[in-house]
């Protein structure tokens, strides 16, 4: 049995959770570092006891010689990196989303093609132990057939919601919804329809965004249709983060700690509480045994390992990942055509003939440049978006 070789590119705390799923799974071997944050890669390469530490990735590619890159950076390189490590022909797995538009995404998918290698977007929830026990529940039919499903986000300011947690929540509805056929999306800052004006630099990076609340109807085969909420709170709300299955004998709850299925989908409010039951998370085969290995003191994250897991598995049968670069796409075609629903009034049929930014398009229709730049943190991008509504 093959082990895979792997190369982490990016060092912070997600490429650390990255690697410590692979450094703990029987069939993958993590081969090399890399990031420009000396003290980040010396403190990865001292937990994982590796010497293979390297600031040029290009140099760490011909050294190691990977079967898979994992890319954990912020999330605008996410495209320009992933083309980068395509060029050498190995199979990438990058953080989620996969691109900041659909001419990222769209040369992600042309290069991996043509380079005859597979892409994955890390999207761990939809692999995650809670997510694996809805699923095993939907496929033996607990539910009936599928008629509705309801998604939120945890309150993040909606536009940056949508490219943050979005594509975690949006990963999980194709799963059960397959892709989504159209888009319906209303959007509003303060209350009121957003402008070209509200067009902005989201928070941590993720490309351009618009609306604190935005709400979306998306439109799947078979009569199926659902609703995805990502609306602003004054605070996170983990327990409003939810993927909810309402079919015709019942439905299947997905929350970050946990997982339910109520058994009849019409059960009076009252009762409702008491009618769900709890479902048994799923965990990998191998987890419990890296468990044991993994130093008290490290979390070895399940989702995460689950990802891993999946990956072996992918490439052992000559199969894309779950999570693979043509779902992590549609993803953002879905979130692209929600901004364009809700900067034109309209339905949007996918996949978008024009595949530039819509906000983007949206604001140059209307004379204006390009939005001035807004701060990376969301504390003080927050301060600025006040200032700029004169709160």
């Amino acid at each position: 049995m093959k082990t895979y070789r792997v190369a982490i590119l990016g060092c912070r705390s997600r490429g650390t959770s990255a690697a410590r799923a692979y450094h703990a799974h029987p069939r993958t071997k993590v081969v090399g570092l890399c990031d420009l944050i000396e003290d980040r890669l010396n403190t990865l390469g001292d937990e994982l006891d590796l010497d293979a530490r390297f600031t040029d990735l290009d140099e760490m590619i011909r050294q190691t010689g990977p079967d898979i890159v994992a890319i954990p950076t912020a999330p605008a390189l996410h495209a320009p990196l992933a083309l980068r490590v395509l060029e050498h022909g190995v199979n990438i797995e990058v953080e989620k989303p996969m691109g900041m538009d659909l001419i990222e995404t769209d040369a992600v998918m042309n290069k991996a093609a043509e380079k005859g290698v597979q892409t994955a977007v890390h999207h761990q929830w939809r692999l995650s132990a809670w997510n694996q026990a809805v699923n095993h529940a939907y496929q033996a039919g607990k539910i009936g057939e599928l008629r509705y499903i309801y998604a939120s986000g945890k309150g993040y300011y909606g536009g940056f919601g949508l490219m943050e947690i979005g594509t975690h929540v949006l990963t999980q509805v194709i799963k059960y919804g397959g892709h989504c056929q159209s888009v319906t999306a209303h959007a509003t800052t303060r209350g009121r329809p957003i402008t070209p004006q509200d067009v902005l630099p989201a928070p941590r990076g993720n490309g351009t965004v618009a609306g604190d609340h935005v709400t979306a109807t998306l439109q799947f085969a078979n009569g199926v249709t659902g609703t995805l909420l990502q609306h602003k709170f004054k605070q996170i709300e983990l327990d409003a983060h939810v993927v909810e299955l309402y079919g015709t004998e019942g439905r299947l709850m997905w929350h970050p700690r946990g997982a339910w299925w109520l058994p009849n989908p019409h059960v009076p409010p009252a009762n409702e509480r008491d009618a769900w039951e709890a479902l048994t998370p799923i965990y990998a085969d191998s987890f419990a045994q890296a468990v044991e290995k993994t130093p008290p003191d490290l979390k070895l994250n399940e989702g995460d390992y689950w990802f891993v897991d999946e990956y072996v598995r992918a490439l052992d049968e000559g199969r894309e990942h779950e999570c693979s670069g043509a779902e992590g796409s549609h993803v953002v075609e879905i979130i692209m055509g929600i901004f364009e629903s809700a900067a034109y009034g309209t339905r949007v049929d996918l996949p978008q003939s024009n595949r530039e930014h819509p906000l983007i398009r949206w604001r140059r229709e209307t004379g204006l440049d390009a939005p001035e730049p807004m701060p990376m943190t969301d504390p003080e991008w927050h301060i600025e978006e006040e200032k700029r509504l004169g709160g």
